[in-house]
């Protein structure tokens, strides 16, 4: 069973948005997929509700009130989506469950001091310290060929944890969670500059790099 969270500490950052792209990818390759929202806003379950039966199944999870108690036992992919402010010893218990943690970061000069303190913090934890859990960050609902997105860039690739993709703001994602789907379940013609954004961290979850 392989746990994959969506982690920062900054709300308003798109982890719901990755979260549920990564269960729908996974259930879509024919994985046991189980979504684990612990964000008390649970937009990642709420995403689930509206998820057609006729799609590949996901197993939701409320994490915010259960914990991992309800995780089915026979799940191949977890897929976490942590909640914002998480600090401290919450921080050190969510990195527990974790083999794989994905830190997503906007553009904006707000969100790049906020996110430095958080990965600092991060990169204190016990298991990230102990290479127990492989990190990597994310920009995301980029406006590519923008200034500020030029600093990101700079900035992420600056960092020493690896930097393995670039996600666009995009009306597809809309779409997509207002129907409980993926961008990998929408048509092609419509989403493919987008699923080609996707295959960089898709390559790094696939790799041996992105697992302890």
């Amino acid at each position: 069973m392989r746990h994959i969270m969506v982690l920062n500490s900054k709300g308003g950052c798109g982890k719901s948005t990755i979260a549920t792209n990564l269960a729908s990818y996974y259930a879509t390759e024919g994985k046991r997929v189980a979504l684990v929202d612990y964000d008390p806003q649970a937009s990642s379950l709420d995403w689930l509700a509206r998820r057609p039966e006729s799609r590949a199944p996901i197993v939701g999870v409320d994490g915010a009130k259960e914990g991992l108690t309800h995780l089915p036992r026979n799940s191949e992919i977890v897929i976490e989506d942590a909640p914002a402010r998480s600090h401290g010893a919450e921080l050190t218990d969510l990195i527990r469950h974790a083999d794989t943690v994905i830190v997503p970061v906007l553009a904006s000069s707000i969100d790049m001091q906020a996110s430095q303190k958080f990965l600092d913090e991060l990169a204190k934890v016990g298991k990230v310290k102990r290479k127990q859990v492989k990190v990597a960050v994310v920009a995301n609902r980029v406006r590519e060929y923008t200034l500020i997105f030029e600093q990101l860039d700079e900035y992420l690739e600056g960092l020493k944890m690896p930097y393995v993709a670039a996600l666009r703001e995009a009306q597809n994602y809309i779409r997509a969670y207002t129907r409980g789907l993926g961008i990998f379940e929408l048509p092609e013609y419509l989403v493919w500059p987008d699923l080609e954004q996707w295959d960089p961290l898709i390559e790094w979850l696939k790799s041996k790099r992105s697992r302890p």
